[in-house]
């Protein structure tokens, strides 16, 4: 069984939480509650959980400061949030799960199976990289996962993605290459944010690594670790756009 505490300032959040979790995960105990940082700390250390339920916000301060505050974070963590553009975006860098107000009971089966398959080696990684990417001052990292790694990638490393079908290879400076089960789209979102371009529909690029544009053949884009990245017709306009912005 599956012990977790919620930590939440709404009672009618944790109490719908708590009936979620009751109804539709059968192997997961809610052995506490908690409303504050402070409280949160207290009822970590007195029920020592395998999975804490966390809001970003509380009342005496973040979800976050609770784990800064504790030593060895032994226990998987879903967090909660209202949409919050930027909280998301860290979150889905660091490939960190979180749920949504107001639940989706699916998608809260699904957080709460991948949170508990996560080993602790894992766990600690990713986590790193979230409170690292929470420091604006910090270069964001992005977590890669495959079937036996994970990486950790400053985003201004990449050069580009390239699409093939459900897989996606990452290409890093220093010509290292990472091979993701995972879309395309499913990073497109997260770096336009930080400049990259869609210019094909298999290509996403880094522009601060173009090294130049062929004319020919309907274009194609020279990146500096000798890619050649085509260009679609459609997508001309955007890298025309960046030249005219350098």
């Amino acid at each position: 069984m599956i012990r977790a505490v919620i930590i939440d300032d709404e009672s009618n959040i944790r109490q719908l939480l708590s009936y979620f979790v009751e109804q539709e995960c059968t192997d997961v105990n809610i052995v506490g509650e908690a409303d504050s940082v402070a409280s949160g700390i207290s009822i970590i250390q007195e029920t020592k959980p395998d999975l804490v339920f966390l809001d970003i916000r509380l009342p005496d301060g973040a979800g976050f400061d609770i784990l800064t505050r504790i030593e060895n974070i032994d226990f998987n963590v879903i967090f909660i949030t209202a949409y919050d553009e930027y909280a998301v975006r860290a979150f889905e860098f660091s490939a960190i799960d979180y749920i949504l107000k107001p639940f989706d009971p699916v998608l809260l089966k699904r957080a709460i199976k991948r949170a508990t398959h996560i080993m602790a080696a894992e766990l600690s990684l990713k986590m790193n990289t979230l409170l690292s990417n929470l420091n604006e001052k910090e270069d964001k990292k992005i977590v890669f996962s495959t079937s036996d790694h994970v990486y950790i990638i400053k985003v201004k490393d990449i050069i580009c993605l390239e699409s093939d079908k459900n897989y996606t290879t990452v290409n890093i400076d220093g010509n290292r290459k990472i091979v993701i089960s995972k879309t395309l789209k499913n990073y497109e979102s997260l770096l336009v944010a930080y400049n990259f371009l869609r210019v094909h529909r298999s290509h996403l690029i880094n522009p601060t690594y173009i090294e130049g544009y062929e004319k020919a053949e309907g274009g194609t884009i020279i990146m500096k670790n000798g890619h050649r990245v085509p260009v679609s017709s459609r997508r001309k306009d955007i890298v025309f756009e960046y030249f005219d912005k350098i």
